[in-house]
């Protein structure tokens, strides 16, 4: 080749990487392939070393997580890497994370998952709200991780969206605002003094990251994989164009009525910073402020709630609810999703077969999400204190209940089997319970402090 050629392919080659939006240029090498300059180990003991061009953390016994951090913090960025993982392992990439007085990691971690539950590539935040988009939102992804080989992750975190890849497949579209900034770090899981699971590895290697010119490098997000947001009293720009609405928009009491009145209760709620609260009493079924209801009824629909328990708490969300059923006192009637601590409430153990528990259709059928999928062992409650997410999806006459986006009930109204249901509970009394097409929605006070937000609702054709 010439030197008129030689120079004409390289003005070429470097259009062609400009114009791609992938020019190396833009990417910055987190890791040199020899040593760990620029990283720092944080909380555990667990340990880490270069070998072979790729960083290897070593698991180790009676240690709590170790994580190896980058010096420097970012905040929007677009990050890539490699990772593999020996079998029995569990580990993440901390993303935007930080840590406190005593060294201990919080914040975002995008998830390397070896289990049968097969969530890598879902979003976890550590040491505070725990998953906030598992891969049940998104199980077309569950395929995508290869266990114990090599599998490439991609990483947008650009303002409050979070996008994640791995090995080329979207897995997670989270919206959240909690964390702008921090460090990147790589974790060894601890492994409590399980000797079996000791000396196994991670490596990660190709571990490189983008802060400039992110717009046109950014990947688009099919419209199929779920945006799950976590934005207060808000809703995004795609919630938007799907027809979501807030029921509740944080601020005022409008579009809601005490259930047996014509106007909001003038006691027992109260709204506290973007915060629905109804206040604590003495444990009574509408004892204090009583129940309150959409001024509006619905029938097909897909309903998200957030909610927060107090120690010892009982609540509800209803719906189909009818107003006018229940002349006496205590709570309006409706099918409910029920809300409850189940290791100091009572309840819990009334009832049949878990049929009150929290995340059950109250008194007919329990919460149990290995109904739906063999792996999910436990049910995904945040716990006491912290913020739970509701969902509900009516379609005709199919009804399903999420906890945290986990499906814990699924039932079919209007037939015989749903008939038997209502006739060996207490609602059996109440003439076409549950077969209603449309009514309103709930939220009880059974006397007890809980808290509401996010109350967002999407009608169905």
């Amino acid at each position: 080749m010439n030197k008129r050629n030689l120079i004409l392919g390289a003005l070429l080659l470097g259009f062609g990487l400009m114009s791609n939006g992938q020019s190396s240029s833009k990417w910055m090498e987190l890791f040199n392939s020899k040593n760990l300059r620029g990283w720092k180990s944080l909380q555990g003991t667990a340990d880490f070393k270069v070998e072979d061009g790729n960083i290897v953390g070593i698991s180790k016994t009676n240690t709590s997580s170790t994580f190896l951090v980058t010096k420097k913090r970012y905040g929007d960025f677009i990050l890539e890497y490699e990772m593999k993982m020996d079998s029995g392992l569990n580990s993440g990439v901390q993303i935007r994370s930080n840590s406190n007085e005593n060294g201990n990691v919080y914040g975002y971690q995008v998830e390397c998952d070896d289990s049968d539950r097969r969530w890598s590539g879902g979003i976890y935040e550590q040491s505070a709200r725990g998953w906030l988009y598992p891969l049940e939102y998104n199980k077309a992804s569950k395929a995508a991780f290869k266990n114990g080989q090599w599998n490439k992750y991609r990483v947008e975190a650009i303002g409050n969206s979070i996008r994640t890849w791995v090995n080329e497949v979207p897995t997670s579209n989270l919206v959240d605002a909690t964390s702008a900034e921090g460090f990147i770090g790589l974790q060894v899981h601890g492994i409590g003094s399980d000797e079996e699971l000791a000396g196994k590895s991670i490596r990660w290697r190709n571990i490189h990251i983008m802060t400039d010119e992110l717009k046109g490098a950014r990947r688009d997000m099919p419209a199929e994989v779920r945006e799950v947001s976590y934005l207060e009293n808000q809703l995004t720009q795609k919630e938007e164009a799907e027809g979501w609405k807030l029921l509740w928009d944080g601020k005022t009491t409008d579009g809601w009525r005490g259930v047996k009145l014509d106007r909001f209760p003038a006691k027992g709620w109260h709204i506290d910073q973007g915060t629905l609260v109804v206040k604590k009493a003495d444990g009574a079924e509408s004892g204090n402020g009583g129940d309150i209801v959409t001024v509006d009824q619905y029938k097909n629909f897909i309903l998200e709630v957030d909610f927060k328990m107090t120690d010892g708490a009982n609540s509800g969300i209803k719906y189909f609810v009818q107003g006018d059923i229940n002349k006496g006192g205590g709570s309006a009637i409706g099918c409910e999703f029920q809300i409850l601590d189940d290791k100091k409430h009572p309840d819990a153990k009334k009832g049949l077969l878990g049929n009150r528990t929290l995340g059950s259709l109250y008194d007919l059928i329990p919460a149990n999400g290995q109904m739906f999928d063999k792996n999910l062992k436990v049910k995904r409650f945040n716990g006491i204190g912290k913020w739970n997410r509701a969902r509900i999806e009516v379609r005709g006459n199919k009804v399903s209940h999420y906890l945290n986006g986990i499906k814990v009930v699924e039932y079919e109204r209007n037939t015989q089997m749903w008939d038997a249901f209502v006739n060996y509970s207490k609602y059996r009394k109440w003439e076409g319970f549950g077969n209603f097409e449309r009514g309103h929605i709930l939220l009880q006070d059974h006397g007890d402090e809980v808290c509401f937000r996010n109350v967002k609702i999407r009608e169905l054709p």
